[in-house]
This record gives C-alpha cells, structure tokens and sequence, in this order.
C-alpha cells in the first residue's frame, strides 16, 4: 500500500507538471493542500477504501503528514480538479495506446445503478426518467449511468465515457468518438451496429470497427473476422469483472456530478493497477 502510493503520487505530480500549460496561473501559496495530493488522496479512496475520501483523508493525514482540511474544503478542491482528473487520464491512455503495438481495442458498456428499482421515486441524486435503462446481457432494468469503455485486448482501460442509463450504446460511441492511432481495429458487440457511422469511423479516422453481427445482418462476416472478434472480446468481460469489483454495494454522492466523478476515480485506479502502479 505504502509503495502504491507513493508512486500514484510521483505519477500523478509530473503529470501535471508536463500538463500544465506554461500560461497557467501559479498556485495560490496560500492553499494548505496542492493539486497532486488531493488527486491522490481520492485515488487512494477508491483503491483501498471503496471510495470512501473521509477514510482516505484520514490514511494520507496519520501516514503521510498530509495537512489537515475539512471535508467541505477538501471536496470543493477534488471536483475543481474534476476536468483535470478526465484530462490526466486522456493523456495517460494517449501513452497507453502508442505503447499498445498490437493496435487492437474493445469497447463494450455496463451499468452502473444509483439506486434499486423500488426506491427510485424517493431518489433525489437524479430525479430524471432519462437515466432509466434497460441492461440487455443481464436482462433487467437499472437506474443510473452507463460507462462506456475502450480497453485494450490486454483488458487495460484506456478511454471511457459516462452517460444516461437511457442512452443506446451507439449513441455513447458517437459521444465518445475514440481517438486510436491510424490503423486500429475496434471490436464492438451487436448492440453498436450502424452501418453509416462504421464507414464515416473509417473514412475519418483510418481505423476500422469489426463489430459484431446479428443473424439477419446484410454485412456478415467472414468466418476467419467472426473468430478474431470473439477471441478479443473475451478480455473485455475479464475487465469489467476486476473494475465493478473495486465499487462498493452503494457509491455514497451527494450530487450526480460527485457520482460520476467516483466512477472516473475507479477507472483510473483500476488502470493504474493494471500497469502496475
């Protein structure tokens, strides 16, 4: 644990030093807690205490020598750096895919539920019929978000996005739109299939989507296509497995937005721990 974070910390401080632009404004001396330490102290929540950041302040503080800041004020800094939290993890996955040589991606979704059916008239997180979705693999219905999920075949996230449960998965695709090196091979289930944005994907980017055809489809593939898309998208329900057991029964968020930003911290820990850091 101790070593873990020490290099999350080592990490995430010459990201952002490589990061900040040279315009940017120089860090108020007078704050009790820099930018590297808050992020830090949130990852450390997510890693080894299922998100819990009072748990996590408490570890960095008698451990670590870590200033003291009320929770108000430490939560206020964390969703400050919420944009820099996405932005970080952008430009680590960027690495992640030039080191990726084999240039083949999977992309799926799952769900993740605010609360249980029975009590969404009493929530007050959302309190919209827009995150009302329908989960096709587990045949059932969850209120919440759906995050979707571009991994590399090794099963490393490298790229993700979260939206109303309600959305189709194409519709978080188009939202998402991946940037992966020219070249690429992106591996989608049935549940993608569009024929018009499989050739502008192409057409734009160089790349191709080898998405996964129903029986009634008038682009079928080739037997040697359909063996190559089942043998990599294997790695993609293996990962999904290791990340949704990071999160607790319940993610404890005050607003949808803290909600969300749980699940970015999830991500990125959990990528973390696959490069092993």
């Amino acid at each position: 644990m101790r070593e873990q974070t020490v290099a999350m910390y080592c990490f995430l401080d010459d990201l952002l030093t490589r990061t900040r632009p040279v315009w940017a404004r120089p860090a108020d001396p007078r704050r009790r807690l820099s930018d590297a330490e808050v992020l830090t102290t949130a990852l450390v929540a997510a890693r080894y205490f299922g998100g819990n950041l009072v748990l996590g302040r408490h570890y960095m503080q008698q451990h670590w020598g870590m200033k003291w800041l009320d929770k108000s004020g430490f939560t206020r800094h964390l969703h400050r750096l919420s944009d820099t939290l996405l932005g970080l993890f952008a430009t680590f996955g960027q690495a992640l895919k030039a080191l990726h040589t084999e240039a083949r991606y999977v992309i799926d979704s799952f769900p993740v539920a605010v609360c249980h059916n029975m009590r969404i008239g009493r929530n007050q997180l959302l309190g919209h019929e827009a995150y009302r979705g329908r989960c096709a693999s587990k045949r059932s219905w969850f209120y919440g978000f759906k995050v979707q999920i571009v991994a590399t075949t090794d099963g490393i996230p490298v790229d993700f996005y979260v939206h109303a449960g309600s959305e189709a998965d194409i519709t978080g695709l188009r939202h998402l739109a991946p940037d992966l090196p020219e070249g690429s091979v992106l591996y989608p289930d049935a549940g993608y299939t569009d024929y018009g944005w499989e050739d502008l994907f192409e057409e734009a980017t160089g790349n191709r989507q080898q998405t996964a055809r129903k029986s009634n489809s008038t682009r079928p593939h080739a037997p040697h296509e359909i063996f190559l898309l089942q043998h990599f998208r294997k790695t993609i329900e293996t990962a999904f497995s290791q990340l949704t057991a990071r999160f607790p029964k319940q993610i404890h968020a005050v607003t949808a937005q803290g909600f969300v930003l749980k699940i970015a911290l999830f991500i990125f820990v959990h990528t973390l721990d696959q490069v092993g850091l």
